[in-house]
């Protein structure tokens, strides 16, 4: 098996202009939502709302589109998705009420779910055993765009908040039109299902079987238990930046991009290292160890309103996530064959979902009753009990 440039050259395009469009809009949430709340604490709330609608969306989205996807192919959905997200990014662009924020979200998460057809679309046209080194690319490109994302989100603010909004409708956009011209189908028709069950599309159905098999259940609760701090400080960063140092959207912007700069130094110095000397499950130990000490600076940074703390807590933490994401998905797309990776992908951006959906619905409680450290508290807590889950994890692995 060899892999399709124009395939890859596409996935690879994809996920670059989703990392602009998702996080060039993540700056100035918090700005959007002000006029429409005037109590602080609420409006904490409302943001934190916004990432779990989407997150919700995208939990109940996810598996249908994993199955549609096995069953039809991944060009038709993935550009239907993008479409879908283009449209989710113009609504809320348009405000004028809250309820019209929320209904921009989950026209987005509803498509959302398209990042397991993506990874998906990745498994079909890479070999599995380069799978982990091609997902750190994809983290690497994924990490360019997001570089890029936030801070021109931070400098587009300028012209008034809602013009990143439009931005990134015009970016997935211009992806759905790459797609549409340039996209190879990646799933052959005789690797696809003859017929989709109705308990494929059901996003229960699914958890309850994916998390039923011995050789995927404690890598996807080890997941699971890193995510949800990951969906709270994702959907608080804002906020919290705002409320303890009083930061504006192009400040706000460029810590955001940390991540991406680690996304990119990782992968093109450091990831290829470490596949030299350590096993997929041993990444992803160091990667979570390593963010468990990002939440720890990062909550350091609450108690002593001393903002240094937070930036190199954001360089610990995105180093930690940068490395976990290509290990964590080259041991799920070698655990299934060919006809499932579009279910197995599925499934896992739905547990993702669920924990984004409950993670920024828990940590925004905790900021407002127990304060501002209290969701990298909460990461140092769930971290150190997912270390404990993977340790046990033992990959079978599927050709």
């Amino acid at each position: 098996m060899t892999v399709d440039k124009k395939a890859l050259l596409f996935g690879l395009m994809s996920v670059f202009l989703c990392g602009i469009g998702f996080s060039i809009v993540a700056p100035v949430v918090p700005f959007l939502v002000q006029p429409y709340i005037r109590d602080p604490g609420d409006q904490a709330t409302a943001v934190t709302l916004l990432t779990a609608v989407y997150a919700g969306c995208v939990f109940f989205a996810a598996p249908v589109l994993g199955a549609l996807s096995d069953r039809y192919g991944r060009r038709p959905l993935l550009l239907l998705c993008l479409l879908g997200s283009a449209i989710g990014y113009f609504v809320f662009g348009i405000g004028g009420a809250l309820w019209v924020l929320f209904a921009g979200r989950i026209i987005e998460g509803i498509t959302g779910g398209s990042i397991g057809t993506i990874f998906a679309y990745f498994a079909d046209i890479i070999p599995p055993e380069q799978r982990t080194k091609y997902f750190g690319w994809v983290s690497a490109v994924v990490g360019a765009g997001t570089v890029i994302g936030p801070t021109l989100g931070g400098v587009l603010a300028k012209f008034g908040y809602a013009a990143p909004m439009y931005f990134g409708a015009a970016i997935t956009l211009l992806n759905v039109v790459f797609g549409f011209f340039f996209m190879p189908e990646s799933l052959a028709k005789p690797n696809r299902l003859k017929k989709i069950a109705p308990a494929r599309l059901n996003p229960f159905a699914q958890l309850a079987g994916i998390l039923s098999a011995k050789n995927l259940n404690r890598l996807l609760v080890a997941a699971f238990l890193l995510w949800v701090p990951n969906g709270s400080l994702q959907a608080i960063f804002s906020q919290f930046s705002m409320d303890t140092f009083a930061w504006k959207p192009a400040l706000i912007g460029l810590t955001f991009s940390i991540m991406g700069v680690q996304d990119i130094v990782s992968q093109g110095l450091i990831m290829p290292k470490l596949l030299k000397k350590l096993g997929d499950k041993q990444i992803a130990i160091l990667g979570m160890a390593a963010e468990l000490t990002g939440y720890a600076l990062i909550a350091a940074s609450a108690f002593l309103s001393f903002y240094p703390l937070l930036i190199a807590g954001m360089f610990v933490f995105g180093f930690g996530d940068s490395i976990f994401g290509p290990s964590f998905n080259g041991m799920l797309s070698k655990s299934v064959d060919a006809s499932e990776q579009g279910r197995i992908q599925g499934g896992s951006q739905s547990i993702q979902a669920l924990a984004r959906m409950i993670g920024p619905i828990v940590g925004g409680q905790i900021y407002v009753s127990l304060g501002h450290a209290a969701p990298a508290a909460m990461g140092m807590i769930l971290i150190a009990a997912s270390v404990a889950v993977l340790h046990r994890y033992r990959q079978t692995p599927r050709m």
